[in-house]
């Protein structure tokens, strides 16, 4: 299938942009030029909002009425991009949505912090989450978009038994980089980016082959709760995803894995842009719902 009309504009509107390996690129200035970018987006309103103190780690707890479930989030941004101020307007819509108390954590980001800064401060606020009476006792799921996925599905693994599911939209996994999307999928995320954020990443080679990094070469996959994968198919990271659904598959995970048709990578939280944005937000919860259901 070819672009979707809005994918297409979305590419040819960042076709001048800076890209990530360029020598000019400052990272410090791009991470303030999308938080000022973010606060000028509309937010919604959520019950009760809350910047806490995660174990050491700063995170935003968003509160709506009646919320019978728990989510860590972990944004996405290559690892190095973005926090839980650009990502505030999605995660207040999916918790609205979804009816659940979603946790966004602030984790370190490299160049500063490289792995397993992330993961482990992924891991501290998930500690935390267990000494808070007002949510102990609730189903408790994580999800994450492109590396957030990455370290979503590297907390499920770190933490067995503690998550009733995982959810992950456009997981940024293979840090090879050796699927055929990144040659005949890349719209408007070159591979050479991806391998640049792999570098600011990892904190020596070793680091690229540690399944706390690279989670396709985990051999604890047996043991992932129910998992959702969402992949969008103009995207170099489209087949990793995939080839995790049937990895987890052939496991004997249950797991459900959808193709986002004419779409691009980075489409999620721009529901002002991509008609396919809020449906994956509801496909997401809708999921989780599921399966808090099942459990009653």
């Amino acid at each position: 299938m070819a672009l979707h009309p809005q994918a297409r504009a979305a590419v040819a509107n960042a076709a001048g942009d800076l890209p990530v390996t360029d020598p000019a690129f400052d990272i410090v200035a791009e991470r303030e030029r999308a938080r000022t970018a973010a606060a000028a987006q509309p937010r919604p309103e959520v019950a009760e909002v809350r910047d806490v103190d995660a174990g050491g780690v700063p995170a935003r707890l968003y509160l709506p009425a009646g919320y019978d479930a728990v989510v860590v989030h972990a944004h996405g941004g290559g690892f190095v991009l973005n926090d839980i101020e650009v990502h505030d307007a999605a995660v207040r819509r999916f918790a609205n949505l979804s009816g659940m108390a979603v946790l966004s954590v602030d984790y370190r980001r490299p160049p500063e912090h490289p792995f397993p800064a992330a993961p482990d401060d992924l891991a501290a606020a998930v500690r935390w989450l267990d000494d808070q009476p007002d949510l102990a006792g609730l189903p408790r799921f994580v999800h994450g978009d492109s590396a957030g996925g990455n370290l979503a599905l590297v907390t499920a693994l770190r933490h067995p038994g503690r998550f009733a599911g995982v959810a992950l939209v456009y997981p940024f996994l293979d840090p090879t980089a050796s699927f055929d999307s990144y040659l005949t999928a890349a719209d408007g995320f070159a591979p050479e980016e991806a391998a640049w954020y792999w570098q600011q990443y990892a904190a020596t080679p070793a680091d690229l082959r540690d399944p706390d990094l690279a989670p396709l070469l985990s051999d604890a996959l047996a043991g992932l709760p129910p998992t959702l994968v969402t992949t969008a198919e103009h995207d170099p990271l489209r087949d990793e995803g995939e080839h995790l659904v049937l990895l987890l598959a052939e496991a004997g995970v249950e797991v459900v894995g959808t193709r986002y048709l004419g779409q691009v990578h980075g489409y999620w939280r721009h529901t002002d842009v991509f008609d396919a944005a809020e449906p994956t937000m509801w496909q997401v919860a809708g999921w989780m719902r599921m399966h808090i259901n099942r459990a009653r």
